[in-house]
């Protein structure tokens, strides 16, 4: 079997669970799916299983829900069929587990059938910690699914689902998408699959403003793209028309505050000694910060930080318009970027 291509994800931090990407699918009589982002388990497992039909089309697919496991499940359903037909057993929850299916997956990985594979879902945390060092030990791969929180991450994704496609698109694309859609992993994958399915050539930014303009134009991004840009105008007519779509102050002010980040953050690795990767930001993010800070003096970029930070203490309740707040800090923003 050759071995799965492997799409890069994003940079990984040190503190995340060791082991293989998910979507680096293995067969192997016990494999360990472990992470607390949905989408990628149900790909993770998707993978395991769509080796598993290549090997064998008839495979028999069975599946175990650890919440309501009952001692002798495991071992009965992993046990060969009357025809001998290859066998995937997928169990579920295991992080919800009852004590019998822990107590089970230890026996079972002690003495795995070498012509079933038993993928086993843990969504994180530190219960069956037993059953999941038994499962780590015995040398079973690990798939690690791990939430992608940073931008650069979300932009590896986007960009390998365009890869996978065989599709191209370019660097504002990839922005606007992760931008205006980055908050929900789900919702970014499905935007991807619809730009693919219904688009031809390359995709651009003009490409997702087309089908997605509206949740795209108006977001906290571009509100903070526009101040930081130094363009009041047009800052201050995104922000009114976020605000009039439903989109609620906290999460513009973040968005202020990662921009502003990104800024400092590249300004301190011109000093040397810091990489990118290192930073958590994308190729392009570096580039647009840079280009960016022409046009930044430290003062402004320290006085836009502190007004930002005033702004996210009154929108979370210190000011008794949060609305006020934010149109202050960024009409503060485009004042303090040198013209």
């Amino acid at each position: 079997m050759p071995p799965a291509t492997r799409r890069k994800t994003g940079s990984r931090s040190p503190a995340r669970t060791p082991g293989r990407s998910w979507d680096e699918p293995a067969l192997a009589p016990v494999v360990l799916v472990r992470g607390a982002e949905p989408l990628l388990t149900e790909r993770a497992v998707d993978g395991v299983v769509r080796l598993a039909r290549e090997r064998d089309p008839e495979v028999e697919k069975v599946e175990l829900e650890g919440a309501t496991y009952t001692a002798g499940q495991l071992t009965v359903a992993a046990s060969p069929s009357l025809f001998g037909e290859a066998k995937i057993v997928v169990v579920r929850g295991a992080e919800s587990g009852t004590e019998d299916l822990m107590q089970d997956v230890v026996a079972y990985v002690a003495r795995p059938d070498e012509e079933t594979t038993v993928v086993v879902v843990h969504g994180g945390g530190q219960r069956g910690k037993k059953m999941l060092d038994a499962v780590t030990r015995s040398g079973a791969p690990v798939m690690v699914c791990d939430p992608i929180t940073r931008d650069g991450e979300k932009a590896s994704f986007v960009m390998g689902e365009f890869k996978a496609a065989r599709r191209r698109a370019d660097a504002e694309a990839v922005r606007a998408l992760v931008d205006g859609l980055g908050n929900d992993l789900r919702e970014l994958a499905s935007a991807c699959s619809q730009l693919i399915a219904d688009t031809t050539g390359t995709i651009t930014e003009a490409t997702v403003d087309r089908y997605y303009g509206g949740r795209v134009e108006a977001t906290g991004f571009r509100v903070a793209d526009a101040a930081v840009a130094g363009d009041a105008g047009a800052a201050v007519s995104l922000l009114r028309h976020a605000l009039a779509t439903g989109l609620d102050p906290v999460p513009i002010v973040a968005a202020l505050a990662v921009r502003l980040r990104n800024l400092a953050k590249v300004a301190a690795m011109r000093g040397g000694g810091i990489t990118a990767r290192e930073l958590g930001m994308a190729p392009w993010q570096v580039d647009r910060a840079t280009k960016d800070l022409r046009r930044w003096t430290p003062e402004g970029l320290a006085a836009a930080i502190t007004a930002v930070a005033q702004a996210d203490a009154d929108v979370k309740g210190e000011a008794r318009d949060p609305v006020y707040a934010v149109e202050k800090a960024v009409l503060a923003i485009t004042q303090a970027r040198r013209g």
